[in-house]
């Protein structure tokens, strides 16, 4: 089940822009005793993606109600929100298009993340890379095809999941989450300027880096400054943590940094 607009559907029309563009952004958000997780850095994110596609803002308070109508009595679940421009214009030209299109649905929490978690992954180094797109960078817009793409290689390599790269050469992210690295007790990311996503979770880790006594620096580095760190992880906000045991060839024993900020998203 699923509500457009706050209304329960069962389909939706061919004639959305979101269908026949990818015009749009979306969220995925994590539910946790009945409580978004991170929601204020969620609508943010959105904004900042309606803005960058100029798209209309839709009614925040009616969209919080909406909420309500999706949830579930798991101790865990998943809420996806998809924001299109909604029907109108002629080819790719938007003008009238004033009925932004809300899409509201709930999932069953992927139980494999918490072993993830707990056990840590490996990754594999994907070939496909990122197309540098400064207009779109950062947000979670609807269009998909590279990450769709990058998938299809993790599938023929049978890889659960795999760092990947911008044109440049240099790291990005995987191709569902955010990369951290550890080294000499510095926290690296990479920058979402040119390619990527900047995930809520990520944002959420940056901002607890001070409380723990750690720095952290945003980065445009080569694969190289990733496979000498100390000890690497990703996040997103379902899987939130996931330790990193090796990247391709290269071991990661250590856990010590990820055990911490585990840890301190659990107290918070």
């Amino acid at each position: 089940m699923y509500l457009v607009n706050g209304i329960k559907r069962t389909e939706l029309s061919i004639a959305d822009r979101g269908f026949q563009y990818g015009d749009g952004c979306f969220t995925t958000m994590l539910v946790k005793g009945g409580n978004i997780q991170l929601w204020l850095y969620h609508k943010e994110r959105l904004q900042l993606a309606l803005s960058r596609l100029s798209i209309k803002e839709p009614d925040w308070e009616a969209i919080q109600e909406w909420l309500v109508s999706v949830q579930s009595p798991k101790t865990l679940y998943g809420i996806k929100i998809l924001i299109s421009r909604g029907q109108g214009g002629r080819g790719y030209g938007s003008d009238g298009c004033n009925a932004t299109q809300v899409v509201i649905s709930s999932f069953d929490f992927p139980k494999h993340y918490l072993e993830w978690a707990d056990k840590g992954i490996d990754l594999a180094i994907c070939k496909t890379q990122l197309g540098h797109n400064p207009l779109l960078a950062g947000i979670k817009h609807n269009n998909r095809l590279e990450q769709v793409l990058i998938k299809q290689e993790l599938s023929r390599l049978n890889a659960i999941d795999g760092v990947v790269c911008g044109l440049d050469g240099n790291v990005v992210e995987t191709s569902v989450a955010n990369l951290f690295w550890v080294r000499d007790k510095v926290l690296y990311t990479p920058a979402t300027t040119l390619a990527g996503v900047d995930g809520v979770m990520r944002r959420h880790v940056l901002s607890l880096t001070k409380s723990i006594g750690l720095c952290y620096k945003v980065v445009t580095w080569p694969l190289e400054q990733l496979l000498g760190a100390d000890e690497v992880f990703i996040t997103n906000s379902l899987m939130q943590i996931v330790p990193v045991n090796r990247i391709g060839s290269q071991e990661f024993t250590s856990h010590t940094v990820t055990r911490q900020i585990q840890e301190t998203l659990n107290l918070c």
